[in-house]
């Protein structure tokens, strides 16, 4: 089976340099970020100013190859690849729930984006608490870090040739 994935837009965001980016989009709380929508999808935009918050689901592009045991940036022990949220994957796709604060065109506005600049956006879809909102009963071994996720910053540990201890 082949599956062929086209980019929508570019996200912009003021992070060129991996090292030193917010880890999710809870320690970029007020980072703001432009999405720019390929023209022949602006239409698509119609109607998504009526909610507060949008999913992007992005493409990694500057990850290449994987390991199947990861040491988290939250963590100094090696865990299973997809117990995690690291970029370096089989198919390196990217999730953030980010606030939407304007539309203009093509043009969208954003801020609480913890991605590289000019990462490919793959799709956008409407935040809807009722339908995305889980009780959580267990978080794994993030149970006592999940308060370090605002302070916690890419070191580049996920960059192609980077150690894996």
């Amino acid at each position: 089976m082949s599956i062929s994935i086209t980019p929508i837009g570019i996200i912009e965001t003021p992070f060129d340099d991996l090292k030193g980016m917010p880890i999710q989009p809870s320690g970029a709380d007020k980072i703001q970020g432009t999405i720019i929508i390929d023209k022949e999808y602006e239409e698509g935009l119609s109607d998504l100013e009526g909610f507060s918050h949008i999913i992007l689901l992005y493409h990694f592009h500057k990850s290449k190859g994987y390991n199947l045991m990861v040491k988290p940036f939250m963590d100094d022990q090696q865990r299973g690849l997809f117990s995690t949220r690291a970029p370096r994957r089989p198919n390196p796709i990217g999730l953030s729930i980010v606030r939407l604060i304007k539309i203009e065109g093509k043009r969208v506005t954003i801020e609480g984006i913890d991605v590289l600049n000019g990462t490919p956006l793959i799709d956008i879809k409407p935040y809807v608490p009722r339908f995305d909102i889980k009780d959580v009963t267990a978080v794994g071994w993030l149970e006592n870090r999940q308060e370090q996720v605002a302070s916690s910053k890419s070191d580049g540990r996920f960059i192609l040739g980077q150690q894996q201890d």
